[in-house]
């Protein structure tokens, strides 16, 4: 596995949980998980059922009474795995009003099935300010001196959440998260991205920063899901790019990718599979060109091969994990060297669910990566 320090962006292992995959198989996982005094895993089903949206084969590690959950990220510490996740009401009745109210959530687990809720790492700050409307997708890596870096998407109420950009927050510990300046990091540069135009998209993408450190020990990488500014409006997606020698100050850079049939590449990820460099992202039907939406099956977590850590990637290559409605898929590895994803459940039968699945166990396969199936 390639990994520079306890982040997880590119992935981790720890031998606490060196049983995951038997737990998996036997389905101990969705047995033991606990993830909020006022519910319990194991009895989602009646619920779920009820709205018609569960199937046996899908059972949740982390879903919450009353709240749904989506995109997550991995941190891990001396064994202790952080998930970092989002989340809002479900007393908001219709599951597309969440994005506006997300908040940045946080459990810890010693094998990734059993996990306990603690508080939240960061909510929305207080207005005015650049992400006083809503908290979005990002990363957690530890950096020089020990200190955890936590790098997050804002969207501000006085741009009504129509532009992305991307901040930070620093914590000794995982759990106590102070916000870094009172201003953003970093945002989309007009020279090599989209800028916001309604006529073209839905808002300006520059979002779910996924932090790594340079393969070659020169400083850290920032992968983002951005758009280019040229080409057919819904197949730009790109992967955008930042670099920093210090995780405080960032030059924005061209992307590492060509738009390629996707209209966005969402929650990105690089990984080092059986000395195979991949790259897992998520674009759904909706996003898709044509010809990859006639060979999609459902869900929308893509891998695609690539020559490193960071690229070039063949996205032409890409394929879908084939799983009914995985989403924001993240590649973790347990401590017998088995290689798992943990996604939310996205729309099943029409519905948004809205909860952590079970880790999925997947193999190398060819140039990418396939589901075993436990």
């Amino acid at each position: 596995m390639t990994q520079g320090p306890r982040g997880e962006p590119v992935a981790s292992a720890s031998r606490s949980d060196q049983s995951l995959r038997g737990r998996v198989e036997r389905g101990d996982c969705q047995r033991d998980a606990v993830v909020d005094p006022l519910f319990r895993a194991d009895s989602a089903g009646a619920d779920a059922t009820d709205r018609g949206v569960i199937a046996s084969s899908c059972a949740a590690v982390l879903r919450l009474a009353d709240d749904w959950v989506w995109d997550s990220w991995l941190a891990n510490d001396r064994g202790e795995h952080h998930l970092f996740f989002l989340y809002a009401p479900r007393a908001l009745l219709d599951p597309d009003r969440r994005h506006l109210q997300a908040a940045i959530g946080h459990a810890t687990s010693r094998d990734l099935c059993r996990w306990d809720r603690r508080r939240d790492a960061l909510v929305r700050a207080d207005p005015p300010a650049w992400d006083d409307l809503a908290l979005w997708t990002g990363s957690v890596i530890e950096g020089p001196g020990g200190h955890w870096h936590l790098f997050y998407t804002g969207l501000s109420r006085g741009e009504d959440g129509l532009v992305q950009r991307i901040g930070s927050a620093v914590s000794d510990d995982l759990v106590t998260w102070t916000r870094s300046g009172s201003g953003p990091l970093l945002e989309a540069d007009p020279r090599f991205y989209e800028k916001l135009d309604l006529n073209v998209w839905t808002d300006e993408a520059w979002r779910d920063p996924c932090v790594l450190p340079d393969p070659d020990g020169d400083g850290w990488h920032m992968l983002i899901t951005a758009r280019a500014p040229e080409g057919r409006p819904a197949e730009r997606g790109v992967v955008g790019h930042a670099r920093s020698h210090d995780l405080l100050s960032w030059e924005v850079l061209p992307p590492l990718t060509r738009p390629a049939g996707f209209g966005q590449l969402e929650v990105t990820q690089p990984a080092v599979i059986d000395g195979q460099p991949l790259l897992m992202f998520s674009c759904g039907p909706g996003h898709l060109d044509a010809d990859r939406r006639s060979r999609c099956a459902g869900g929308g977590v893509w891998v695609a091969p690539g020559d490193s850590l960071l690229g070039p990637w063949r996205l032409e290559d890409a394929v879908a994990l084939e799983h009914p409605s995985l989403y924001a898929g993240r590649l973790v590895q347990d401590g017998d060297g088995q290689w798992f994803v943990l996604g939310f459940r996205d729309i099943e039968h029409g519905a948004f669910v809205g909860e952590i699945l079970d880790p999925l166990p997947v193999v190398r396969h060819g140039h990418g990566i396939r589901l075993t199936g436990g």
